[in-house]
């Protein structure tokens, strides 16, 4: 499991006073990144290969409310890949200082060709990389049905 800790700063609360919803997603986007560049996938290695990751949904469900003052660590484990890399499903945990859960995300994602703007494997480099992340008991391989989970599909204005 990979853990990053936190201050929360008063720019982090919202008017109840508490964690707002945005420093959780921010949270989880530092510690992704964090994550990433510590397991060979940083910035230059990314420009380097054209890739950019794209999150297609995040899950968040609120357990526990935490507040200005107090420590947050956010966990990462990897729930879900595919054989070829281009899709991920990353599992975010929120823990307080008792180490009491938070919160939980699931986020799923996938690589585009920042060239092409299309969805794109990963290089065989980098997806060897990919053992070494640390999973859930409940890992699955991903398929592209699996971004079909959910069944949601663009509703377009008509203007």
């Amino acid at each position: 499991m990979y853990k990053k800790q936190f201050e929360i700063r008063w720019s982090d609360i919202d008017a109840n006073r508490h964690l707002a919803n945005s420093a959780y997603i921010n949270f989880m986007s530092h510690t992704r990144t964090a994550f990433l560049q510590e397991h060979g996938f940083s910035l230059s290695e990314l420009v380097k290969e054209g890739l950019g990751p794209v999150v297609f949904h995040e899950h968040v469900h609120y357990f526990k409310e935490t507040f200005l003052g107090y420590p947050v660590t956010v966990t990462l484990e990897v729930s879900g890949l595919s054989e070829d890399g281009m899709f991920f499903k990353f599992d975010h945990n929120f823990y307080n200082h008792k180490g009491e859960n938070l919160a939980f995300c699931e986020i799923f994602g996938a690589w585009i060709d920042l060239n092409s703007r299309k969805l794109t494997n990963l290089p065989d480099d980098l997806l060897k990389l990919t053992s070494s992340f640390p999973k859930t008991e409940d890992f699955k391989i991903l398929t592209k049905e699996d971004t079909r989970k959910h069944n949601r599909t663009p509703r377009n204005l008509s203007l």
